[in-house]
């Protein structure tokens, strides 16, 4: 099998594991060529940092791909996450059109908003601008926030019902046309993980649920999932692998250092991660 490129457009956040800084080497892990489009520097992420450096690196990424594209530079995957304003998300989306070909895959993490709020800096109507680059998906990785704000559902606490659930991954697969990976499902409290939306159907990857919440597990978890698509592995089996990887690194964290507040020691578990590959 020849390698894989993907594509990821993140920022980066010098400290803290999250985005770019958690994509390439999960990606580099699972055997991809991971070239990158950075849309952002910070000097940390934005989840429990004040004061932190911005540097907006949105007027660099059209002429990037506008290089990529006069060198004839396209990938098997295009892998999106954290974009800093409207503006990007609609330039990236500009990036995607002019790059991809007929065999390319998109996935897009519409990492905005958890908890029921947005990520500080964005704006009311950033949900807008990234709803019309999820619809140029073939998969979306929302949590439970994220669904909510595309579709317009209530936003309620877990744990969930399952009618909740398969209405809000329902609403956000019709709305986007993308098949849906729904994170942070749980309807007790003893298991949790991901519902899927591929072709109507609705499947779940559940594992057992670690009492801890850490920064940057979302990118973690898609990161892993996009790894396992590149290596053949059917949506399902893509997200039941990235569900167990995303507790695995948690539980790693927890063993070594439970105090740790910006991010987990994925590091540590990547191994595993290459075994269920193999």
């Amino acid at each position: 099998m020849s390698q894989k490129r993907v594509v990821a457009i993140h920022d980066i956040s010098c400290f803290g594991k999250c985005s770019l800084t958690v994509a390439l080497p999960i990606l580099s892990a699972c055997g991809a060529e991971c070239a990158v489009i950075p849309t952002a520097v910070l000097s940390t992420h934005t989840g429990g940092f004040s004061g932190f450096t911005f540097r907006d690196l949105t007027e660099d990424i059209l002429p990037v791909a506008s290089h990529w594209r006069s060198e004839g530079i396209t990938a098997d995957v295009f892998y999106t996450g954290y974009l800093g304003s409207n503006k990007q998300a609609e330039i990236v989306k500009r990036t995607i059109e002019m790059l991809r070909t007929s065999a390319s895959l998109v996935i897009v993490d519409p990492a905005m908003a958890d908890f029921g709020k947005l990520y500080t800096g964005f704006s009311d109507d950033f949900p807008l601008a990234m709803l019309s680059l999820c619809q140029c998906a073939e998969i979306i990785v929302p949590n439970i926030t994220e669904a909510c704000m595309l579709t317009g559902m209530e936003y309620k606490e877990g744990p969930y019902s399952e009618e909740y659930i398969e209405i809000l991954i329902r609403r956000t697969a019709d709305l986007t046309g993308a098949s849906v990976v729904l994170t942070g499902v749980c309807f007790d409290d003893r298991r949790i993980g991901a519902a899927i939306c591929e072709k109507g159907d609705i499947k779940y990857a559940l594992t057992r649920r670690i009492p801890a919440v850490y920064h940057g597990t979302g990118d973690v978890f898609a990161s892993a999932m996009t790894g396992a698509l590149i290596n053949d592995r059917s949506l399902q089996a893509a997200v039941q692998i990235a569900v167990n990887f995303t507790r695995e690194c948690i539980e790693k964290t927890l063993e070594e250092n439970p105090e740790r507040e910006y991010g987990v020691n994925f590091e540590s578990a990547i191994p595993e991660l290459f075994k269920v590959l193999e």
